[in-house]
């Protein structure tokens, strides 16, 4: 069996994490957080011979969205951050004079629901907290050792919860329920910054001790 195709590419001023994600070469791909530099982002597809099926938003801030309509595909977000895609003055891109809004297809997701791709399956799970319906993403196929954070969890740090809609305690809540409950082993692909495991947040973390 071919081996999957996960590619992180850095994206603009935030050095967001953009995701690639592919069941293998030649295949139908899928996007996490475009926030910037399509071109950079295409390259990576153009590599590995793929094509753009949709995106997904782990949340609504400009850093994560901002190449959104640059692959001609629908983009899924939860339902509580579609007001974001759609207002320049939520997703914060107003505030550093670049306003966007999302034109492309919206789909709404919930917690629980599950994506597919080729064989590929993800799991949203909702974790609000840094934005109203912010979520991370757990590969279910072809690995179970996958979760994709956005900017829910960091390596050794969670997400700022002093932005509209954030709340510390709710977010924190949602982190011990919804990821530290996944196996140690699991790889966490946070939204900024280095990889993880669950089980290095769960020990070191100094919000979660």
């Amino acid at each position: 069996m071919k081996p999957m195709i996960l590619e992180a590419i850095l994206v603009g001023p935030m050095q967001a994490n953009c995701y690639v994600l592919a069941p293998r070469e030649g295949a139908s791909a899928l996007i996490i957080d475009p926030g910037d530099q399509a071109r950079k982002i295409k390259k990576a597809l153009v590599k590995h011979k793929l094509q753009p099926a949709f995106i997904i938003n782990t949340h609504g801030h400009y850093d994560h969205i901002g190449a959104d309509d640059f692959f001609g595909v629908p983009v899924y977000v939860h339902r509580l951050d579609e007001e974001f895609l759609k207002d320049a003055s939520v997703n914060l891109s107003k505030a550093f004079a670049l306003p966007y809004e999302v034109s492309s297809e919206i789909r709404l997701l919930e917690d629980g629901m599950v994506l597919e791709l080729e064989g590929l399956q993800l799991q949203v799970l909702h974790i609000p907290g840094h934005t109203p319906g912010g979520i991370s993403l757990r590969l279910l196929k072809p690995s179970e050792r996958i979760v994709f954070t956005g900017d829910t969890l960091f390596r050794g740090g969670i997400g700022r919860s002093d932005l509209a809609g954030g709340n510390e305690a709710v977010l924190i809540k949602a982190i011990r329920e919804k990821l530290l409950s996944l196996p140690d082993d699991t790889v966490v692909y946070p939204g900024h910054g280095p990889f993880s495991t669950i089980g290095e947040e769960r020990r070191r973390n100094p919000f979660l001790l």
